[in-house]
């Protein structure tokens, strides 16, 4: 399919500016079935902007699924360009992996130490309520889903999530580093930046996809190494190659790890929050592990690592899902690694492809290693450093992952 970059440079610079300057609040009648599964919380004072769930009407017949997400990773005192945090207008660019009618969002303040006010927001020019208000306030530490929005939504495409901050105060939640250029507009001009912030999660009203698959992984699955705007991350390939059957949303969070906090909120502490409660989730792929035997300190026993990732699986089954699981990649070369610390990896590979964690294996470090020498990566598909891949090396990752493998036809008990 076709990418769309130059479609959000030209929402995030013309339309987008336009709606900020109408400024007006929706609050039609769309009223959808609200299926989805993420928390909704908030604690604000005024009882209007309280999350809630839409309701189902009669005739409705989709279902609402995640079509793009991202992990809040940390907080920062934000002043980007020399600029405070107030008065700013935020265009977040995303990528859908699948369309739909309307759609809805959800911001997190996850990391926030003080109250985040936002009193105005689109979807791709089309103003965003929250039961009905046009502005809403969401606690520090805690996330809000919008109303429902009249909007279509298409399918690989990018798409602007415009918010207005008038008054803030840090830290901002955000995820770095997302090889997508958005937008931060204040009283001096606009910047780009690679971070997306405050917002976490994209759902649409779909009637023909099957459900949604939400990838939990670090930066070999965040894209580190792909191009800018390129959307070439693996999950992105295999978006494009399911061509609207399911949702993907793309957890990774570069530097992160299972067992220890890093980059980010170690893997199995936020795996519910990322992954279990995504809207419509119905198969998860985990590809995660390379960091707790690179990183320091160093995870030096495998079955720790082994028994983690089932630790997650189970979690997974008992909610109905079917998991998927990949291996790790070699990383020779890296400034990381030794003989020592190639053999934990080679160890936890050995017990993946044993069975009893996953349901189903992808062997990423066969088709990603050297042939000639296995504890490294192949060099057409190295970026340069020896850990990350380039999106030749990606494009290989994303058509991978057997379309078979993904369908959900496993039942609620646990079969591991």
């Amino acid at each position: 399919m076709p990418r769309r970059q130059g479609y959000a440079l030209h929402i995030a610079l013309v339309a987008g500016t336009a709606a900020l300057a109408a400024g007006v609040a929706f609050t039609g009648s769309l009223l959808f079935s609200g299926s989805g599964t993420r928390s909704q919380q908030i604690a604000a004072p005024d009882p209007r902007s309280v999350a809630r769930a839409p309701a189902a009407p009669a005739h409705s017949t989709g279902l609402w699924l995640g079509t793009w997400a991202a992990a809040p990773t940390t907080g920062v005192i934000d002043t980007y360009n020399g600029s405070d945090l107030t008065r700013r207008t935020i265009r977040n660019v995303v990528h859908t992996s699948i369309g739909g009618d309307a759609a809805r969002i959800t911001l997190s303040n996850l990391f926030g130490t003080h109250p985040l006010v936002v009193n105005h927001a689109t979807v791709n020019s089309r103003p965003v309520t929250f039961r009905g208000a046009a502005a809403v306030t969401v606690a520090a530490g805690g996330q809000i889903v919008s109303d429902p929005v009249l909007v279509p939504v298409a399918a690989d495409a990018d798409l602007v999530v415009t918010l207005r901050t008038p008054t803030a105060e840090g830290p901002v939640t955000i995820h770095p580093g997302t090889h997508q250029t958005s937008y931060v507009e204040d009283g001096r001009g606009t910047w780009r930046t690679t971070d997306w912030r405050y917002l976490t999660a994209v759902d649409v009203h779909n009637e023909s996809a099957a459900g949604t698959i939400a990838v939990i992984g670090d930066s070999l699955t965040a894209g580190t190494g792909s191009t800018l705007d390129a959307n070439s991350r693996w999950p992105d390939v295999l978006a494009d190659r399911l061509r609207g059957r399911y949702g993907v949303v793309n957890a990774g969070i570069a530097g992160n790890r299972i067992l220890r906090d890093g980059r980010g909120v170690r893997a199995s502490a936020r795996f519910d929050r990322d992954v279990l409660d995504v809207a419509g989730v119905r198969t998860v792929v985990i590809a995660l592990g390379i960091n707790d035997v690179q990183q320091f300190p160093q995870e030096t026993d495998p079955q720790r690592i082994a028994d983690a990732l089932r630790s997650m699986t189970r979690r997974a089954h008992a909610r109905g899902l079917r998991v998927v699981g990949a291996t790790l990649m070699p990383y020779g070369g890296f400034r990381t690694w030794t003989p020592a610390r190639n053999a934990v990896r080679e160890q936890v590979n050995e017990l993946i492809r044993a069975g009893g964690i996953f349901d189903s294996v992808i062997d990423f470090d066969k088709a990603a290693r050297d042939p000639y020498h296995p504890a490294r990566l192949r060099p057409a598909y190295d970026c340069g450093d020896h850990l990350h891949l380039n999106d030749t090396g990606y494009r290989r990752l994303g058509s991978l992952v057997g379309l078979s493998a993904l369908q959900h036809d496993r039942p609620v008990s646990d079969q591991l």
